[in-house]
């Protein structure tokens, strides 16, 4: 009841930033009104519901916040995806599916047997139960653009530093949680204002952040609650 209670509050704090209203950039606009606010029912989404129940009782977002993470990979096309923490594996399966040409490596501090399973029939995905292969791994070199995301891991500082070590100007960083906790709530505040980042957006259930340097730093609070 208290996380629903909150996720209210947040929703009414955030009224005036839905739908794109006071966002002057054009590329901005489009991508919160056609990629973030989408709501068109795409392929895989039917067949990705079904998937859930199966490891539901496990850490992830939700489905809502999937289908926002298709139609991410959908629109900024990546050629890698390196998740540190792979939680349910449910949003990996939405991120894999949008992109099959794609490699994704996802880690975690196990492999859980149920969450295998659901990648069992992904070449794509490759699923690690050791995270320090993850930073061996971005020493590699890795087709660009990439996607990070730092999902269900409490080791977010030192994979954001390690991220920002390798990140160039087309990759993408999703950070699931920002708000999960004060320290990560504090944390996620010093990203947005980190001078290596660029435009930030923060759609309280995750954060955004694009390393494009060109453009001019800012950062959209987005109602997507």
């Amino acid at each position: 009841m208290g996380k629903i209670l909150l996720r209210g509050w947040n929703w009414c704090r955030r009224f005036r930033k839905r739908c794109g209203y006071g966002v002057h950039s054009p590329s901005d606009f489009f991508f919160i009104t056609f990629i973030i606010y989408e709501k068109l029912p795409f392929y895989s989404y039917s067949s990705l519901h079904h998937i859930r129940r199966l490891v539901a009782h496990l850490p992830g977002h939700r489905e809502k916040v999937d289908k926002l993470f298709f139609r991410l990979v959908n629109y900024l096309r990546p050629q890698t995806v390196l998740e540190f923490g792979t939680g349910s594996g449910m949003t990996t399966r939405y991120i894999s599916d949008a992109n099959v040409e794609m490699s994704i490596y996802t880690f975690s501090d196990e492999v859980n047997p149920q969450v295998d399973r659901i990648f069992s029939m992904k070449k794509n995905i490759g699923y690690y139960g050791k995270p320090d292969m993850a930073f061996e791994k971005m020493k590699d070199n890795l087709k660009s653009p990439i996607l990070f995301h730092i999902a269900h891991t409490q080791d977010y500082i030192h994979v954001y530093e390690e991220i920002i070590k390798k990140a160039s100007c087309g990759d993408c960083l999703i950070i699931s949680h920002p708000y999960s906790d004060k320290k990560k709530k504090l944390w996620w505040k010093s990203v947005v204002e980190d001078e290596r980042t660029g435009v930030t957006f923060d759609l309280y259930d995750i954060g955004i952040v694009f390393f494009d340097k060109k453009r001019v730093k800012e950062h959209r609070i987005v109602n997507f609650l």
